[in-house]
């Protein structure tokens, strides 16, 4: 399977003279060529302004880094992109599984603060083009949704508990209800996050997974390809799965959904990781927008 999430290679980095960090980031490269005007991809932790322990592209307000900083390296993404940084639309993640339509005025909220931001939101949805959804990481698991058809797009932050709640299946009945979708339309992207390798989860983080699991078409294959027993009350979990069948549970054909390889804890000279990095860290961000025509 080709990985989906390439690193766009900056030829201008570390070249003597060079005073703007460039962001190094990681795109769709099969949905931008697919369709036209969007853009959609994954931070590393490269190219910002920034200093340990957030070295150097943090996005993240909520971790303690100096608010201008951060300000800062979203600035430096949105230009990147072609977007304005006013562009920058986000929501207070909370882990949990509340969906909301973005319209033309909310564009830019959570830009500069977090007070600003979409309170309890872990999905953004949107078909107003030249607004760039947003949302942060360090190992939980970002959702991309695009309808090529009703020119909507969305964004979700998944991790274990958001994952459980089925975030995932209520993007796709979001972007049904605002914008008419239909589920053979919609095509989804699993970004990077921790992996199966990395993962390693009690049995109070497996009962609501087994409860999930119960529910699910071909349940029965789980075990092995989803997650691992280690014995003594352990188990290794792979959330990318978890949320690729929630997906299929809702309606998005198999051959719809893309799937990175890339672990946040294993590459963490590339990628911010909470487990690694014991919590003090920055966060990546996720993003997703249409151009304006």
């Amino acid at each position: 399977m080709t990985e989906p999430f390439v690193l766009e290679p900056i030829v201008v980095e570390g070249r003597p003279g060079a005073e703007t960090p460039v962001p190094r980031l990681l795109f769709i490269e099969a949905w931008q060529k697919q369709f036209p005007g969007l853009t959609a991809g994954f931070t590393s932790r490269r190219g910002g302004v920034g200093k340990q322990p957030y070295s150097s592209l943090n996005c993240a307000l909520h971790v303690g880094e100096n608010p201008d900083t951060v300000i800062t390296n979203r600035e430096l993404i949105a230009s990147r992109l072609g977007f304005d940084p006013e562009a920058w639309t986000c929501g207070e993640q909370v882990h949990g599984n509340r969906v909301v339509a973005v319209k033309e005025e909310d564009r830019g909220r959570g830009f500069l603060n977090r007070e600003s931001a979409f309170q309890d939101a872990d999905g953004l949805v949107t078909d107003v083009p030249g607004i760039l959804l947003t949302s942060f990481y360090a190992d939980c698991v970002p959702l991309y949704f695009i309808d090529p058809v009703r020119h909507a797009v969305g964004l979700a932050h998944a991790g274990w508990k958001g994952t459980v709640a089925e975030i995932a299946a209520y993007m796709v009945e979001t972007m049904v209800e605002e914008y008419g979708s239909k589920r053979e339309d919609l095509r989804a992207a699993i970004g990077p996050s921790i992996g199966l390798c990395c993962y390693e989860v009690d049995g109070a983080v497996m009962d609501k997974i087994m409860a999930l699991e119960s529910g699910m078409p071909g349940s029965e294959v789980w075990e092995g390809s989803v997650y691992t027993p280690l014995g003594g009350g352990k188990w290794m979990l792979d959330l990318k799965q978890c949320n690729r069948q929630i997906m299929m549970k809702a309606g998005i054909l198999p051959t719809h959904i893309e799937c990175t390889t890339l672990c946040t804890s294993c590459n963490n000279d590339l990628f911010f990781s909470h487990r690694k990095e014991n919590g003090l860290t920055g966060r990546m961000a996720s993003w997703i927008g249409l151009e304006k025509r």
